[in-house]
């Protein structure tokens, strides 16, 4: 198992092979700065090295936000004054938030309140989102002059639609969790109450089915996402099918199946 160091402004717990990754800025509603940006980048590669690891669970310390997205103090002034130090952040972003999309484990992204901008787009790259009834929604980047970024536009059009993604960033409004569930943004939208029980059943829902299975699967959902016709998506799945055919977990669940 890789260890996992001390991070500065995220903790990274592990417990019966599940990673927890929680956000601790609660005062500034867990924005994404240089260096929270920087530990999650860094604890998605140890993850990533570390094939033990069935699920990851993303969240914010508190009650009031999962993340309100990027630290906007980090952008006040002209644009020469940033060059180029504000393009390197922005490849860093793109990093981060591909960090939940291509790791090897699932991603859960527990939502305990506002998800807004780049703390949005980081939830939009995980593989689940459970939410908080009154958590709020939204890519209010217009709204300080600016555009989606770190791959935002794709990933929001896949997920909700051409049509819902342009009123969300046009307008820069915000929407719950009932209309974000709606819109296909979120899985669940439960009651305070329900959300780590809600988490935890999804967690032991995956624990419960082939560890190698559901990585691989993972694997085939997001290249045939990515795909650009359905033929090449046809044969990568067919490769990752026979690759997890050939496997002792699945020779395994067979044979206990079959005996039940």
């Amino acid at each position: 198992m890789v260890s996992h160091e001390a991070y500065e402004s995220i903790s990274v717990d592990i417990e019966d092979d599940v990673a927890t990754i929680e956000f601790h800025r609660p005062e500034k509603y867990n924005a994404l700065n240089d260096d929270v940006m920087l530990d999650v980048k860094r604890a998605f590669d140890a993850i990533q090295l570390d094939r033990s690891i069935e699920a990851v669970v993303i969240t914010g310390e508190g009650d009031d936000a999962f993340s309100a997205g990027a630290d906007i103090t980090e952008y006040a002034g002209p644009a020469e004054e940033h060059d180029p130090r504000q393009k390197d952040r922005q490849d860093l972003f793109y990093e981060m938030y591909r960090g939940p999309y291509d790791c090897h484990a699932p991603v859960i992204a527990k939502i305990n309140g506002y998800c807004v901008g780049g703390g949005l787009i980081l939830a939009m790259y995980c593989d689940i989102r459970v939410a908080v009834e009154d958590a709020k929604f939204g890519v209010p980047v217009t709204d300080i002059g600016q555009i989606p970024t770190g791959g935002a536009n794709r990933r929001a059009i896949e997920l909700v639609g051409e049509a819902k993604a342009k009123e969300l960033v046009y307008t820069a409004g915000y929407v719950d969790a009932a209309a974000a569930e709606d819109a296909g943004l979120v899985n669940h939208a439960v009651s305070a109450d329900e959300l780590d029980e809600t988490v935890e059943e999804i967690v032991d829902g995956i624990k419960q089915t082939g560890t190698r299975a559901v990585k691989n699967s993972k694997d085939a959902l997001n290249y045939a996402a990515a795909a650009p016709d359905i033929e090449t998506a046809r044969e990568y799945e067919a490769e990752l099918w026979w690759e997890q055919f050939a496997t002792d977990e699945r020779q395994r669940l067979v044979d206990e199946f079959n005996e039940d």
